[in-house]
């Protein structure tokens, strides 16, 4: 014995697929192509029907967004020092904030590690995909000439683009 929304389902199947047999077959005794809405074709001037494509919706120049705006980049934020003081910078540090800014994927090969001051940072993780250009957005400080932050993780380390050492570490800044 079959249940009785098994036999419900299939005669609302088989009602759907005979109304839209109906619909399809009315239209094409008619010439026109089975549309599902039919609207009267819009006009131009003097009765003649309205153009299509491109032409009937021109572009228009658009301002952008109003309600946002990018973040300005502080003063002073490619003043990089030349000479600092190695001592200051030498510290693990738990970031003060946490920001989401999407997946990180290390790269291919290597295991999960803690990176800290005075480590060195294999070259495939200070690849052009894991620097920070913009390192003030995520409050992290001017790095000296030499030196460039990269994500790794969910920490941010300052390290030697010559060598890879790291000079400074913020823990959890993508947590």
């Amino acid at each position: 014995m079959r249940s009785p929304l098994k036999l419900s389902l299939a005669f609302a199947a088989v009602t759907l697929m005979a109304a839209g047999s109906s619909f399809a077959q009315q239209h094409e005794e008619h010439g026109e192509p089975p549309r599902a809405e039919a609207h009267p074709a819009p006009h131009g001037p003097e009765g003649h029907p309205a153009p299509h494509g491109p032409e009937a919706h021109p572009a228009e120049p658009h301002a952008g967004p109003s309600g946002y705006q990018r973040p300005a980049a502080p003063q002073g934020w490619d003043a990089r020092p030349k000479t600092f003081d190695r001592a200051a910078y030498q510290h693990n540090f738990k970031a003060a904030r946490s920001y989401k800014v999407g997946p990180y994927h290390r790269p291919g090969g290597w295991v999960n590690r803690h990176w800290g001051y005075g480590d060195r940072l294999p070259r495939a993780y200070w690849a052009p995909q894991y620097l920070l250009a913009d390192y003030w957005l995520f409050g992290l400080e001017v790095p000296p000439v030499d030196y460039e932050w990269v994500r790794v993780g969910d920490d941010a380390l300052l390290i030697n683009t010559s060598n890879g050492d790291v000079l400074q570490a913020e823990y959890g800044v993508f947590g």
